[in-house]
């Protein structure tokens, strides 16, 4: 079922006429906010204007690549580039269409992003209380669109192998998961947010009123999510708003923290390692699609073949499960703990496994017993020779069993976000995730980054 769409949030523009990128805008100016506030120099006139623009954007999307209304999104460039069977800016050597679980995800996330904007301009501006509440219409109704009830077993979440696959909608009606177990299907983890018992929502009825009501009417779309629901109370009290809920969490992460998957000495593969022995292969009118683990660079000319998400680790997709799991870690606390790595007997709280795949992260850079840095690689020049052997390089993306630097040599755009999460690990610990909001913990660490 699709959600009536909100003329205040959802305006159709053209991608020309607004110049909007074809792909969702990576921008958090909600969390630039709270630290500026936190710093008494908030700038609500900042923060409203880039709200004004991220309208336009998250418009575009849901306007242009939501083919049947669904809440469902297929087509558009969220820069995973070969990581599916076929190209997915392009059109389908099959025809119809795939509905991407990583792209409907990342749909749900950047609601959940402008939900909270929306919060905290309702503070001073009390119109974004119904804007607000649109937000959160759309994700519940995308969520629940990603695992749907239906009597064809049509939806992305596959209950039998516990993970989330694009699908492929062909002409003639029929549909197909394309298994192939990659960084699409983690990704919907990335979509959790944490509510405060004392925060904004606390402080404004009518938006609790709101949802209420929604809840009311649509009393099957809680079974499928983790709800902002008074049933569902964490540590401290906070509600969660997810897209995975426990029993999928526990699922996803089974497989994400299997060493014979996707948990690599350095971090998250982007393909599973699974895919090495157990290629996934679609043939069509004598012509073979395959999906096979590649741990180094790409074997193929899709977008060029200069980059590679069939196998490598990559940093900013890590960064965004690590924050999925210090989230989740607030609402859970220290009594939820899943094993890590799979298979190894050994327990960890979700804030211990964040920390856990920082460590994998770091130690590509760090030196080994050896004196040798992964990064590097076989390159003796950078290994040995003291002119360069301590001028660390921020490649693109990294070999997916040794850490070695692969790609651009000069990524420092988002790989240097290592830098950020050496930094957050040792300056906040398990308990002060639990007892501070994620904003009054961002406020506290930029304190004492301008201390020194």
């Amino acid at each position: 079922m699709a959600t009536t769409r909100s003329a205040t949030a959802v305006t159709r523009v053209s991608r020309r006429a607004a110049n909007i990128p074809a792909r969702p805008v990576r921008l958090r100016p909600s969390v630039i906010q709270r630290i500026e506030q936190e710093l008494g120099r908030a700038d609500v006139r900042f923060l409203e204007r880039s709200f004004q623009g991220l309208m336009l954007n998250f418009s575009w999307w849901l306007n242009r690549k939501d083919p049947e209304g669904k809440n469902v999104f297929a087509g558009g460039f969220l820069g995973l580039d070969n990581i599916g069977v076929f190209d997915r800016s392009a059109t389908l050597p099959t025809g119809g269409h795939l509905e991407q679980a990583d792209g409907t995800a990342w749909m749900a996330f950047y609601c959940q992003t402008m939900l909270e904007i929306a919060l905290i301009l309702t503070e001073h501006d009390p119109v974004y209380e119904d804007v607000a509440f649109r937000f959160l219409e759309h994700f519940l109704w995308i969520t629940y669109a990603m695992d749907r009830t239906g009597a064809h077993q049509d939806d992305m979440w596959d209950q039998q192998d516990g993970f989330f696959y694009d699908l492929l909608r062909l002409p003639n009606g029929d549909s197909m998961r394309l298994k192939v177990r990659s960084m699409v299907g983690l990704l919907p983890l990335c979509a959790a947010t944490v509510i405060e018992p004392t925060g904004i929502l606390a402080r404004h009825p009518r938006l609790r009123e709101l949802m209420q009501v929604f809840k009311k009417r649509h009393p099957e779309l809680l079974a499928h999510i983790a709800p902002a629901d008074e049933k569902f109370v964490g540590y401290g009290g906070r509600l969660l708003l997810a897209v995975c809920n426990k029993d999928k969490m526990k699922r996803i992460l089974a497989r994400m923290l299997d060493e014979d998957e996707f948990l690599g000495p350095c971090g998250i593969r982007s393909l599973s390692r699974y895919h090495l022995d157990h290629p996934f292969i679609f043939n069509l009118q004598g012509q073979e699609y395959r999906v096979q683990y590649l741990p180094a660079e790409s074997n193929t000319g899709m977008f060029g073949g200069n980059s590679n998400w069939r196998g490598p680790v990559w940093m900013p997709v890590n960064g965004l499960l690590i924050r999925a799991l210090l989230n989740l870690y607030q609402f859970y606390g220290d009594d939820f703990k899943i094993e890590c790595p799979t298979g190894s007997g050994k327990y960890m709280t979700l804030y211990e496994v964040a920390k856990e795949l920082t460590r994998r992260l770091t130690s590509v850079f760090l030196r080994d017993a050896n004196g040798q840095r992964r990064v590097y690689g076989a390159t003796r020049k950078f290994q040995e020779d003291p002119n360069w052997r301590d001028y660390i390089l921020f490649y693109e993306y990294f070999h997916g069993d040794n850490g070695a630097g692969l790609g651009a040599s000069h990524q420092t755009g988002w790989t240097g976000t290592i830098a950020r999460l050496i930094d957050m690990f040792a300056r906040a610990s398990p308990a002060d995730w639990l007892q501070y909001s994620r904003g009054e913990l961002a406020a506290k660490t930029t304190r004492q980054q301008l201390a020194g």
